[in-house]
């Protein structure tokens, strides 16, 4: 039984390393290309199991070379895939990032294929009712708005990586515990001008216990309906950016597993989400639990 499951975004992505991004209509040799795994949910559930706590995927996958790819990566980090469906004759979600590394930031071009959308079986629903957590990222919107209400009847909790302003989100939103939007999502979904208006007017709407806004290199704002706090990023070298905030919410949730309160996971999620740029790659460079311990205590914190 995983502790924590997800249903989102599953992607093959092409990750090309160029040294700045071409100009138009100009060619440009790259430094190194690889095929990796991707997706929200699908890499969060990645960090959640490299940080110790057992994780599953639930969705479905095609059996083209980009789908067979996929679930070996789950398999290869521990993911349980026994509530994928391997559905033949579709294209897999893939997408392209290129990652510049003069600025260390990353651009995506993505082709969501035509996977028809996630059916919940009654193993899926299952496997839902016994996690402590179920995962969303906005896609999947239908099987994730059910997910989440058969989640709060079994005593689930619902993390949602709010990241793209996608239509019917509010369906979503209101079934939602943990809430994590981007600093982008939180003010262009409200309207506010500020991340912390953004933050209470998300928390006063939709009434989840928690409103988390991520900030990018400024760290980001937690408010919980009574007090507003800030957390901050931790010093990194930055050598890959691609996937940070996907492993921010995968932390958040196995940090949730270990029992940390909410300010505490903050903590948590910023520091792993700053190890794992000083590597190469979104998911290989995701660190143990005790590597990330180690870590902030040696920039003055104590888990």
């Amino acid at each position: 039984m995983a502790k924590i499951v997800g249903i989102g975004a599953c992607v093959a992505d092409t990750l090309i390393n160029v040294p700045r991004y071409p100009t138009e209509d100009t060619k440009m040799r790259a430094t190194s290309t690889k095929v990796a795994g991707g997706g929200p949910v699908a890499t969060g559930l990645v960090a959640v199991s490299k940080l110790g706590v057992s994780a599953g995927y639930i969705g479905v996958l095609s059996d083209d070379n980009g789908g067979l790819f996929l679930k070996k990566d789950f398999e290869k980090y521990g993911v349980c895939t026994a509530n994928i469906e391997i559905k033949s004759g579709y294209r897999s979600f893939t997408s392209v990032i290129w990652l510049s590394a003069e600025s260390t930031s990353r651009t995506c071009v993505f082709d969501k294929g035509d996977l028809p959308p996630l059916q919940l079986t009654e193993a899926q629903r299952g496997a839902v009712a016994e996690a402590d957590i179920l995962m969303v990222d906005g896609n999947e919107l239908e099987a994730a708005v059910e997910a989440a209400k058969h989640a709060h009847g079994n005593g689930t909790k619902v993390l949602y990586d709010c990241g793209g302003l996608y239509p019917n989100v509010e369906r979503l939103l209101a079934e939602t515990d943990i809430m994590i939007p981007s600093e982008e999502f939180a003010m262009g979904h409200t309207g506010e001008k500020t991340a912390e208006d953004a933050a209470k007017k998300l928390f006063d709407t939709y009434h989840p216990e928690v409103v988390v806004v991520t900030q990018g290199k400024r760290g980001g704002i937690l408010y919980d309906g009574d007090k507003l706090i800030s957390y901050p990023i931790y010093p990194a070298e930055v050598v890959d950016s691609n996937g940070s905030g996907d492993v921010f919410h995968g932390a958040f949730a196995a940090a949730l597993a270990y029992g940390f309160g909410f300010e505490k996971c903050c903590h948590f999620s910023s520091a792993v989400s700053a190890m794992k740029c000083m590597g190469i790659g979104a998911r290989e460079s995701v660190p143990s639990f005790e590597a990330v311990k180690n870590y902030m205590k040696e920039n003055g914190y104590e888990l």
